[in-house]
């Protein structure tokens, strides 16, 4: 059973993205207040990734369980014929 975790804030409602808060201040420059913008707008797009992920590690999806733990079982067969070759190819240069 799977539960969706509620909405994050949308990205065009946070007013750390309509307008740059860092214009005009006298001690820094258009450019420095270009790059902390940017930042401020990067943590935003970070706390919102970071309440999706957590809301997902609540109650993981059991069918994207399942599927990548068809996965991981495919991945350790080409490990373990990967290290084959490489066994191999160490035995046949001695």
């Amino acid at each position: 059973m799977s539960v969706t975790p509620p909405p994050a804030p949308s990205s065009a409602s946070d007013p750390v993205f309509l307008n740059n808060p860092y214009t005009g201040h006298p001690s820094l420059t258009p450019l420095e207040a270009d790059v902390l913008w940017e930042y401020a707008k990067l943590a935003a797009n970070v706390k919102q990734v970071a309440s999706k992920a957590k809301g997902l590690s609540k109650e993981p999806d059991e069918q994207l369980l399942a599927r990548l733990r068809d996965l991981e079982k495919k991945m350790g067969l080409v490990l373990t014929l990967f290290k084959a070759s490489i066994w191999g190819v160490i035995n046949e240069q001695q």
